[in-house]
């Protein structure tokens, strides 16, 4: 498990995360979504030990990421947006790299690459953006990390990749990781990830898991506007509208939808979901 508590960091006098607690479980799929600048990246880099807590502590499994133990270290894995277009084949690559996790499973990583169609003899700096991030994604779940921290992972892949994506990481994930996907592209992923955590400016508006949000708020796909919806948007033939779940009626939950209501609600949807 991941304890964040009272976490605070800044760009110099720019506060960026202010006052932050929360947990993350195992067995989880987290979305972690948020505008532009609100501190998911630098989240992702807090978690994984790259920046140091300016106030406040992250503990995962009782240690502090930014000590960068071998034993943390060795049981998880991060892929930022922009990957490094290395001059190795991939094969060589995943060899080299994979004797630092002790989860390394080379035949994974050769059956992830083949299941994105991906060359495992090209060199990594003559790949497309599409085909070197398949390979980072590719050794990050072939290293059978317990922890998996991936911003914006589906930046640069067409719509086949996507779609294996989504099947490598349900696939490949052992049950009891925790995967923490930073991204804009909700729609890419909304099938797989849950919970769902929305940051705000220095704060964290929800955490909540796909059950809760569906509790506590009503997705109504109709043809008729109803009156007191928190998020309302057109579509062909209806609409798509948001509205507390009074009534405890089931629904599927739209992640982009319900961005949009923690958007235009935060001081609501804050108070619904951190009773």
């Amino acid at each position: 498990m991941i304890e964040i508590r009272n976490l605070a960091f800044s760009y110099g006098k720019v506060p960026v995360l202010k006052s932050i607690s929360t947990d993350l479980e195992e067995g989880r799929i987290y979305g972690l979504l948020g505008e532009n600048g609100v501190g998911k990246t630098t989240l992702l880099t807090l978690l994984c030990g790259l920046k140091k807590p300016q106030e406040g502590s992250i503990l995962t499994d009782g240690e502090n990421p930014f000590d960068r133990t071998p034993s943390l270290l060795s049981r998880q894995y991060y892929i930022p947006d922009e990957v490094a277009p290395v001059p190795m084949k991939a094969e060589t690559f995943a060899k080299e790299k994979g004797r630092f996790w002790p989860g390394y499973d080379h035949a994974r990583f050769i059956a992830i690459m083949k299941e994105f169609e991906n060359d495992l003899e090209k060199k990594m700096n003559q790949m497309s953006a599409g085909q070197l991030k398949k390979t980072y994604i590719s050794f990050a779940l072939a290293t059978g990390s317990k922890y998996l921290f991936m911003d914006e992972p589906t930046n640069g892949l067409d719509i086949p990749s996507k779609s294996q994506f989504r099947t490598a990481i349900m696939k490949y994930t052992p049950e009891d990781s925790t995967i923490i996907i930073s991204t804009h592209q909700v729609r890419d992923l909304e099938n797989i990830i849950d919970p769902v955590i929305i940051l705000d400016r220095q704060d964290v508006l929800l955490n909540a898991s796909i059950e809760e949000i569906s509790e506590k708020l009503y997705f109504d796909y109709g043809t008729t506007y109803r009156e007191g919806a928190l998020f309302s948007e057109p579509l062909p033939g209806g609409f798509l509208q948001v509205l507390p779940n009074v009534d405890g009626e089931e629904s599927k939950v739209n992640i982009e939808a319900l961005f949009n209501t923690a958007h235009a609600h935060k001081t609501l949807i804050k108070e619904m979901f951190n009773k």
